[in-house]
């Protein structure tokens, strides 16, 4: 068992910061961008049948999607994070407390939501949004994935995070992975094999319920398997057992994560009703554009997320000067991979939207013309903010591996509430469409400097402690 302690420690301690963020970054990385595949192939898939109000649907359900995320943060993130935090401090008993509370609890907030989605899952999606062409496919597309499936989604991503602090990147990746690759598999065989033409969208959500399902099974014995050399546990004792002071220091991080990508979700939830208030074919458009931006934004949270371990354990071991390096390394790659995608989709926005939507079939033809003509101006426009976005990611995932809930906190106020969302409504109104993509770069560049300021303030704290 200590032998085991001390080979994950190493990358903590005294691997060389690229190399450690390398070996902690890269399988994060994979897994981010296999899972976005996955998600992205539901939208692929669907937008085979040129059938732009499954487009749309499948955009409102992103939404709630993207809430199980969030909540999914309180534990996993803010669990997560305490769980090095205490590694690095030397608190491996109390270590293995915490793992056990994070995941009982995952389970926990999965069951509610599920619950609250399956008694008010129509007049959720009337408030996002939803038409009379896109309300029959947005409710198949939520009770399926979110209604059945939130406890085990919830707990995959939980367990994942748990095991990448304990320095199992790799293993975490590979669960989150493997459902990734059986949901392409899936997908086809239940929308265009199994069940009849017209039910696309429960073949889709049939296939990503059970590969949640499978990669939920997958982290569940890994996560068993690697307790003997690793401060881990599924107990419910050692979960009672637990701490008031680590209660509130899950919940100080773990919160704010879970505000921060909730109101990330109130942003596009009200990006959402902008679009749809100008046409379906808009908010389908914008859809399109949200999934192909995924792609880079899944590379810079993947480096994000697996320098966090190290920036916590440092972070309680007093290491500043380590700590410091591995902030400065990833942000150097992420803004590298930022610059690309602006090059990329100023040259190729169109040939990228045009992937998860055919044009060619008869009846539609206009409609998916129309929407990917709307898609590529709203990719041109907002991949400009690539650079910034990142800058914003880095800052809140570096605050949260110090345990700096309340400044994660307070820049997710300033960057969805006070800049984005009022933003958005501002421009489109006075621009139109055009205005309601130039929202995302303007007001993440303004947040950016703010982001930048906390970070920087986190980090000379760190260094007179």
């Amino acid at each position: 068992m200590a032998a085991g302690i001390r080979n994950k420690k190493e990358i903590f301690e005294n691997l060389p910061v690229p190399r450690a963020l390398w070996v902690m970054a890269v399988p994060t990385v994979i897994s981010q961008l296999i899972n976005l595949i996955y998600n992205m192939v539901d939208a692929y898939f669907i937008g085979r049948t040129g059938n732009s109000y499954m487009m749309g649907a499948t955009t409102l359900t992103l939404t709630l999607v993207m809430m199980s995320v969030a909540l999914a943060n309180i534990t996993g993130i803010g669990g997560g994070s305490l769980l090095a935090r205490l590694m690095g401090a030397g608190k491996e008993e109390e270590a293995r407390r915490i793992s056990a509370f994070s995941a009982w609890g995952s389970m926990a907030i999965g069951l509610v939501y599920s619950l609250l989605l399956g008694l008010f899952t129509r007049p959720i999606l009337d408030f996002l949004g939803a038409s009379e062409n896109t309300i029959g496919y947005a409710v198949q597309y939520t009770q399926l994935v979110l209604v059945l499936g939130s406890v085990p989604s919830q707990l995959s991503m939980t367990l994942a995070h748990l095991l990448r602090n304990a320095g199992y990147s790799g293993k975490a990746s590979l669960g989150l992975s493997g459902g990734g690759i059986l949901n392409m598999i899936l997908d086809p065989l239940f929308m265009f094999v199994l069940l009849p033409p017209g039910h696309e969208v429960v073949g889709a959500a049939l296939a990503t319920l059970l590969s949640n399902a499978a990669a939920c099974l997958y982290l569940l014995l890994t996560y068993r398997r690697a307790r003997g050399a690793a401060p881990l546990s599924l107990s419910p004792a050692d979960a009672r057992r637990v701490e008031k002071g680590s209660i509130r220091g899950l919940l100080a991080v773990g919160v704010p994560s879970a505000l921060l990508t909730g109101l990330f979700d109130v942003a596009n939830i009200s990006a959402n009703m902008i679009a749809a208030a100008h046409s379906d074919l808009v908010l389908a458009g914008l859809g399109i554009t949200m999934k192909v931006e995924r792609i880079p934004n899944a590379v810079c949270v993947g480096i994000c997320q697996g320098a966090m371990p190290i920036i916590a354990y440092n972070y309680a071991s007093g290491n500043t000067a380590r700590l410091k390096k591995t902030v400065n390394t990833a942000r150097y790659w992420g803004l590298c991979v930022a610059a690309c995608a602006i090059l990329f989709f100023q040259f190729f926005a169109e040939p990228a939207t045009r992937l998860f939507l055919d044009t060619s079939k008869p009846g539609v033809m206009e409609n998916a013309l129309r929407t990917i003509a709307f898609s590529t101006m709203f990719l041109r426009i907002r991949s400009l903010a690539s650079p910034v976005q990142f800058l914003n990611y880095h800052s809140s995932f570096c605050l949260q591996a110090m345990g700096r809930g309340r400044a994660t906190m307070i820049h997710a106020v300033v960057r969805e509430i006070v800049l984005y969302i009022p933003l958005m409504f501002l421009l489109d109104k006075l621009f139109g469409e055009t205005g309601l993509a130039a929202a995302l770069p303007v007001s993440e560049s303004l947040s950016a400097v703010f982001a930048l300021y906390m970070l920087g303030r986190a980090i000379r704290s760190a260094g007179q402690t």
